[in-house]
């Protein structure tokens, strides 16, 4: 009668649903008792509070959020200025890590001797110091805004912040932004079409120059024409501080450099190693077919060692995406901040701001797997 148990996949089945049952029953079994606590203790539950009036002023944000909005406009908001400074800082700590680990592997002793120490310094530091030296120990050291550095008479820096002019209207850069669009579409099109050309000729094309002048120079040009043609909101100095225009704060600048510098040390390790994966005979054949350093590096070494890079450098980014919440440390407003200190603060919905942030940083976490996953897929090597 149960013979159909002794099959091992009915049985592996059998035991991943009972599991799965269980975990259930013991997630229903905590809201359960937790949601029975909170009615006797008279707490409210739900997730209407999110409709309230938050009443909660943010400093720095770019959603046009104000505090007569609601409590969920102030969980965009944090969202946003994580997004930001984690998106930002991303970009900024791959290009320093590349860099740092390929001067590891260089062959001048003081760049490779520079390159490890600060890779060093980096992994045995707290991220918490880092924070706390860029915001107190760079920033905190700054002019005040009387003295502040002027560029242009337009830009302006000081312990308050860097304040610089804004445009009166996008329509300029918005079709500057399409005419970019079209030439990174245009580039991508021209590097397929170079490369089945190579394929099926053996001649190359200058992909890479096209796409210096398709990809930096004309979007630049586009954008300095959208700029010359384009009214501007300029910082005035005016009581104690500047006013106009927008003011990038000092809470921003010191998470973003933190967060920049401190990971590109770990990625520059992942970068060595990957790096150091490939074999010695694939360069000495590049050599061999009078290939130069550069040429080296960028068609024979990073293509092989980019399968290696990729699972490490995912890791960084996701940590970086949860480390941005020490923004909490120096009062910068991200969704730690924002919602589960001060929204928490005024409303007590303890769980469920807890269980949404959460949800928050576990759907962050997996669109960013999920995009890493497919590039390295993209990148993975094809053996016979």
């Amino acid at each position: 009668m149960l013979t159909f148990l002794r099959d091992r996949k009915v049985r592996d089945v059998l035991w991943q649903v009972a599991a799965s049952l269980a975990l259930v029953a013991v997630v229903a079994f905590f809201v359960k008792n937790a949601s029975d606590n909170m009615v006797k203790a008279g707490i409210a539950s739900g997730f209407r509070f999110l409709w309230r009036d938050s009443g909660i002023e943010v400093p720095f944000n770019i959603t046009g959020y104000k505090p007569s909005d609601t409590i969920l406009a102030l969980l965009w908001t944090g969202i946003v200025n994580t997004l930001l400074v984690s998106a930002a800082a991303i970009v900024v700590a791959t290009v320093i890590g590349f860099t740092v680990g390929l001067l590891r592997l260089s062959r001048n002793w003081l760049l490779s001797t520079l390159a490890g120490a600060y890779v060093e310094f980096v992994r045995n530091i707290p991220l918490l110091f880092f924070v706390l030296f860029w915001y107190f120990g760079v920033l905190a050291a700054l002019p005040t805004p009387r003295d502040s550095f002027s560029l242009l008479g337009a830009v302006f820096l000081n312990r308050r912040g860097l304040s610089i002019p804004t445009p009166t209207s996008l329509g300029a850069f918005e079709v500057a932004a399409l005419v970019t669009l079209a030439l990174i579409v245009g580039q991508a099109g021209l590097a397929r079409w170079a490369s089945q050309r190579q394929k099926r000729t053996g001649r190359d094309f200058p992909t890479w120059i096209v796409g210096f002048v398709l990809c930096g120079a004309l979007p630049l040009a586009a954008f300095i024409v959208a700029g010359a043609l384009t009214a501007w909101e300029m910082p005035i100095f005016r009581g104690l501080n500047y006013r106009g225009g927008f003011v990038l704060v000092p809470e921003f600048v010191a998470l973003f450099a933190a967060l920049s510098t401190y990971t590109a040390g770990f990625i520059a390790e992942a970068v060595r190693g990957g790096i150091l994966s490939v074999r010695q005979g694939q360069i000495d054949a590049a050599r061999a077919l009078g290939l130069g350093p550069g040429r080296i590096v960028r068609l024979v070494v990073i293509p092989q060692a980019m399968p290696v890079i990729i699972p490490p450098l995912t890791s960084q980014y996701l940590n970086l995406i949860k480390n941005s919440s020490f923004g909490a440390a120096i009062a910068y407003p991200e969704v730690v901040a924002v919602f589960m200190g001060s929204a928490l603060v005024a409303t007590g919905q303890a769980i469920e701001i807890i269980a949404i942030t959460l949800g928050i940083y576990l759907a962050l976490s997996l669109a960013v797997s999920v995009f890493m996953n497919w590039y390295n897929a993209r990148h993975r090597l094809v053996v016979r």
